[in-house]
């Protein structure tokens, strides 16, 4: 499946499959995303799958918005990896 991204403002939603091949997607849509907004939600409610490039991205723009100092949310129950790797990096 592909990878599809709605956005109303400032809230984003993801539906479909996270990884590698679509990664291109999500890379495109949140490029200099902060440079325009300053509070970001992304909903990951209808994400399939999440591979580690996936899971990478969404790290990434995370970093992205404590450095930028922007506030950055993920909502919903998609995947656990990635819950779990924010869970793993709250932990550390």
């Amino acid at each position: 499946m592909d990878l599809k991204i709605t956005n109303s403002n400032s809230f984003f939603k993801i539906k479909g499959v996270l990884d590698r091949s679509t990664l291109h997607i999500f890379n495109e849509e949140f490029r200099h995303i902060f440079e325009r907004i300053n509070i970001l939600t992304i909903s990951i409610q209808e994400v399939e799958s999440i591979d580690e490039y996936g899971v990478a991205a969404i790290a990434k723009l995370h970093q992205e918005a404590l450095t930028k100092n922007k506030r950055l949310s993920i909502i919903g129950f998609g995947c656990k990896d990635l819950y779990d790797h924010f869970k793993t990096e709250t932990a550390a």
